[in-house]
């Protein structure tokens, strides 16, 4: 029995008249029991039928309620037995006429809606609570994700909609609320169940069964979305853009100005009147259902993290492209992600890392720690044995660079990464050149020099990717290694985001003080290898 009121005869009468289905039917009246709208379209038309009619209590007819779908109903199908008797003889008669057509009960909806016969979907829902919300669609979406081959537990489904069923629905509502309003009932649109939620109430419970049990959740790391469209109503809301122009405003990654949130906004600024004036109330019945597009999957990204040594003075981290054209020949960045993307199956990455070493800087020592955001994985789960396996790959690959560390990690534990950018050390070792002839004593007073604060403008070299700023930086510690009168081996241990080339050489003055004003000659930077990166991330895995 549907938990329906007195007050909901007139807007079952109302909308049934209309050309609304039975679930949209249910919709407006604010049922929100779930069950009610897993039942077959056909069987709850027929209570809605009996609820209007009194024939659940036994108690006599409002020939106003039976006005438009009682009589009706005799004119079309008069060879029906008991045609003319009394309400009990509708069900019989409800049996016969929809006998052959699908569970949406069309049949019957025609009867209720003599005005055009030859359609039979809903003004409201275009069809989709009718013959797209069944077993045989749940199949249709299980059949799509098992072709695509996910890993997953759980699902969540999300149902994308056409915009312009906001547009009817709010057409519905005034049909309905004006004629609530001579009867002093008061009917809030707020209340309405959303056609996304009752498809999901019906369709939940099928996929799930169609795909071994699989439970489909309101919150879950895979996502699988249906989207329906309707090109025979899509100018429906079009002459919102008249009434609120402000509400349509082009986009750059948007086909249409006409988004469900554009409408939405919009049907929240025009007056009743001015709506009636351009849209028909109730809507016409369209004589198409809606189109269901292409399944989407979606998982949520993966992270894997791990530490990375750079052995060659030729390898950039990442993709070297200036002006259209490649550089070099591979990077850190595709040497590590070609193992890694097509062990997660993922379709994209985004890669990240503690700092950056130039293209001619070696990274040494236990490495630098880098992070790939692995975009719409189909698998998400690799065991400690597999990532291992996934490692050595990597390090057979190229003689360029070394992984070790390598793990999954949670999006959370990205941050721990970041930190070590600007509040971490790192330590360097350079091979210097001096335009004066040195001395080992001439040296001696670096190894003295602790917490040097040196002011860096940033240099002109990455002054095209980063903002003109002087940046303030600390270095902690030096010592200096002499080699012959024009070279020594200098060590640095600095604050994250020094640049230490610029120390050395100066940068034409932009960094003060410099490595020239201390040894009081010109200096430059030959070599660089990064010792260690200071960053206790991610977790050491032992060998």
């Amino acid at each position: 029995m549907l938990p329906l009121k007195e007050k909901d005869k007139v807007i079952v009468q109302q909308l049934l008249s209309a050309g609304c289905c039975a679930r949209c039917v249910l919709r407006f009246c604010c049922v929100s029991i779930q069950s009610a709208y897993r039942k077959p379209c056909q069987e709850t038309l027929g209570e809605l039928q009996a609820f209007i009619s009194d024939t659940q209590n036994g108690s006599s007819k409002d020939p106003a309620a039976l006005e438009a779908v009682g009589e009706d109903d005799k004119s079309h199908d008069a060879s029906v037995p008991g045609a003319g008797e009394d309400p009990p003889s509708k069900r019989i008669k409800l049996e016969t006429a929809t006998e052959g057509q699908p569970e949406g009960g069309a049949g019957a909806e025609e009867q209720l809606n003599p005005k055009n016969q030859e359609s039979h979907v809903c003004i409201v829902c275009l069809g989709i609570l009718q013959e797209l919300c069944d077993a045989t669609q749940a199949m249709k979406i299980a059949e799509a994700v098992k072709a695509e081959d996910y890993e997953f537990d759980t699902l969540v489904l999300s149902v994308s909609l056409p915009a312009q069923l906001c547009v009817r629905e709010y057409s519905c509502w005034l049909h309905v609320k004006n004629e609530l309003r001579q009867k002093n009932v008061a009917f809030c649109k707020d209340d309405i169940i959303q056609v996304k939620e009752a498809f999901k109430w019906v369709m939940q419970g099928l996929v799930a069964k169609e795909l071994s049990g699989v439970a489909v959740v309101t919150k879950s790391v895979f996502e699988v979305s249906v989207e329906f469209t309707h090109p025979e109503t899509d100018a429906d809301c079009h002459f919102l853009a008249a009434a609120c122009p402000d509400c349509f405003k082009p986009t750059k990654n948007k086909q249409s100005v006409f988004t469900r949130m554009a409408v939405v906004k919009a049907l929240e600024k025009i007056s009743d009147a001015k709506f009636l004036k351009d849209c028909p109330c109730p809507p016409a019945r369209p004589a198409t259902v809606c189109s269901p597009q292409d399944v989407q999957c979606l998982h949520l990204s993966v992270f894997a993290a791990g530490r990375y040594n750079k052995f060659s003075r030729s390898l950039p981290q990442t993709p070297w492209v200036i002006d259209g054209e490649r550089r070099m020949e591979s990077s850190v960045e595709e040497l590590i992600a070609a193992p890694v993307l097509s062990a997660f199956r993922a379709k994209a990455f985004n890669f990240s890392s503690s700092g950056r070493e130039d293209v001619d800087v070696r990274t040494l020592g236990n490495g630098r720690p880098f992070a790939m955001e692995l975009l719409n994985p189909h698998r998400c789960r690799l065991s400690r044995e597999e990532m291992k396996q996934m490692q050595e790959t990597i390090n057979n690959s190229s003689d360029k660079i070394r992984v070790r560390d390598l793990q999954i990690v949670s999006r959370e534990a990205m941050s721990r990464m970041k930190e070590g950018e600007e509040e971490k050390t790192k330590s360097y070792t350079a091979l210097i050149w001096t335009q004066s002839e040195i001395q080992e004593e001439d040296i001696a007073f670096i190894d003295q020099i602790k917490d040097l604060s040196v002011d860096q403008k940033t240099p002109l070299r990455v002054l095209h990717r980063r903002a003109l700023a002087v940046r303030q930086r600390v270095i902690h510690r030096m010592n200096a290694r002499y080699l012959d009168p024009h070279h020594f081996y200098l060590g640095l241990k600095t604050q994250a985001g020094t640049y230490i080339k610029e120390f050395v050489h100066g940068d034409f003055g932009r960094t003060k003080p410099n490595l020239c004003e201390l040894l009081k000659t010109e200096t430059d930077i030959l070599e660089l290898d990064v010792e260690s990166v200071d960053v206790d991330w991610p977790p050491a895995i032992p060998e």
